[in-house]
């Protein structure tokens, strides 16, 4: 529309023109998002773009704000690409957005959302993946700067609450462009050392840009492939990393995460207390019950008075004797007396006689003094057979030459192998004293 000075326009001329010239200006514009006006219905979607000194009106056409994929909020850092129109009817002038991304942070928070979402498609940060911290750790891996706050924090909350666990630093670069690929390798590292049986990964606080090495992929991959399970503590109670979402147990802070690998002394003392007083009364007891049940063992008559079992035999074997010893000189003395008697008579006949008969009678005599030793030594031996058997029946000349009598544990006479069984207290006597034995294991002769 050709337009001159020397002529007046009216005003929707003027606003053709103006918006002619303005469509011919392409920019790229960043800037936050405030008064937002989406409502179902809208054919665009209604905003400002504001910066610390001017506010520009925007709109988006409905089909490219959900082409974009982005949903805005009062608030964000948005990069917009489009044109100036003017809007004629209320002679406004607007900022047509043809191209919406998230700038900055919200660029980041985007792609860490997605990849998020990614990971979590896989079972990555599935709670039943996860798995439990072992409740007496001997050796802690670290993993984080060694130089921040944090390394501190950790060694001297386990220095407090469990001093006995020994720690492998692994020192790493934990912001920056090489911070990820150091992080993975301090993982891998530590993991590999024998013996370590939690690692914790760490560091302070920082913006989310310094966090996010932590949101990276490597790292979430490395955390889910480690042999023992990893605590996390980076940045503050707010901050939530992937790392802090695949990882076994998520604490808030590094002091919160080494307080989660290690056991409170305070509560381990209290707890051995407990099991030491159980275990000392389970002991007591025991000790006592064995005792009780030695006492009756000990009391029973077999063990007290091993002539409750041989009293019989002994006895019998004094009454024996007795017998022997009365009928013995009893029939010697008669033999004797007959010996007398017969002599005797011998001397009264031989006055009777002559001569002849008297050396005859005499020759008779010799002949019967000789054979009176003769008559003796039949019944001594006989005596002698008796004695040696009466010393061969007697149990304590079995027990002189080598044999044993087993008595069990009530006390009656062990005589077949199939009485006993493995385990059971047997009392052995021999010829001198008793012994005590336990059946180790039992034979039979078919």
């Amino acid at each position: 529309m050709a337009m001159t000075a020397d002529r007046a326009i009216s005003v929707s001329d003027a606003m053709a023109l103006a918006k002619s010239s303005l469509e011919t200006v392409r920019v790229r514009v960043v800037g936050e998002v405030s008064g937002l006006a989406s409502k179902p219905g809208y054919k665009a979607v209604y905003f400002s773009l504001k910066d610390d000194q001017a506010v520009m009106p925007c709109l988006m056409w409905r089909d490219a704000y959900d082409a974009s994929g982005v949903r805005l909020s009062d608030g964000q850092l948005v990069e917009a690409t489009g044109g100036f129109t003017a809007y004629a009817p209320k002679g406004r002038l607007q900022f047509q957005v043809r191209t919406l991304t998230i700038a900055g942070e919200g660029m980041l928070r985007l792609q860490v959302a997605e990849l998020a979402r990614r990971l979590d498609a896989e079972g990555l940060m599935d709670p039943a993946r996860k798995r439990p911290l072992p409740p007496f750790p001997s050796r802690i891996g670290v993993v984080t700067s060694p130089r921040g706050k944090a390394v501190h924090d950790v060694v001297r909350t386990l220095a407090r609450r469990y001093p006995v666990a020994e720690l492998v630093v692994a020192g790493v670069t934990v912001e920056g462009g090489r911070a990820a690929e150091e992080i993975v390798r301090g993982l891998r590292t530590v993991a590999s050392e024998p013996g370590v049986d939690v690692i914790v990964l760490c560091r302070g606080g920082g913006s989310y840009e310094d966090l996010m090495p932590f949101n990276a992929e490597e790292v979430a991959r490395a955390i889910v492939a480690s042999p023992v399970p990893v605590v996390t503590g980076i940045g503050h109670e707010p901050d939530m990393s992937i790392a802090d979402m695949v990882a076994d147990v998520r604490a808030s802070t590094p002091t919160a995460a080494a307080e989660a690998v290690s056991p409170d002394r305070a509560d381990v003392s209290a707890r051995l207390s407990v099991v030491g007083g159980r275990l000392g009364r389970a002991l007591s007891a025991s000790v006592t019950a064995r005792a009780h049940r030695l006492r009756l063992v000990a009391e029973r008559p077999v063990l007290r008075d091993p002539s409750v079992v041989l009293g019989t035999w002994m006895q019998s074997l004094d009454a024996l004797a007795a017998s022997l010893g009365r009928a013995l000189p009893d029939r010697l003395e008669r033999q004797a007396d007959a010996v007398k008697r017969a002599g005797a008579a011998i001397s009264g006949w031989a006055g009777r006689f002559g001569r002849r008969e008297r050396q005859a009678v005499s020759h008779g005599a010799r002949r019967l003094l000789a054979a009176g030793p003769l008559v003796l030594a039949a019944p001594g031996r006989r005596f002698a057979v008796a004695a040696a058997r009466l010393e061969d029946l007697s149990p304590l000349g079995i027990l002189g030459r080598g044999y044993a009598v087993c008595y069990g544990e009530e006390g009656a006479v062990v005589r077949d192998a199939g009485e006993v069984a493995p385990g059971d207290h047997l009392t052995v006597r021999v010829a001198r004293g008793t012994l005590g034995c336990v059946v180790e294991s039992v034979g039979t002769e078919e």
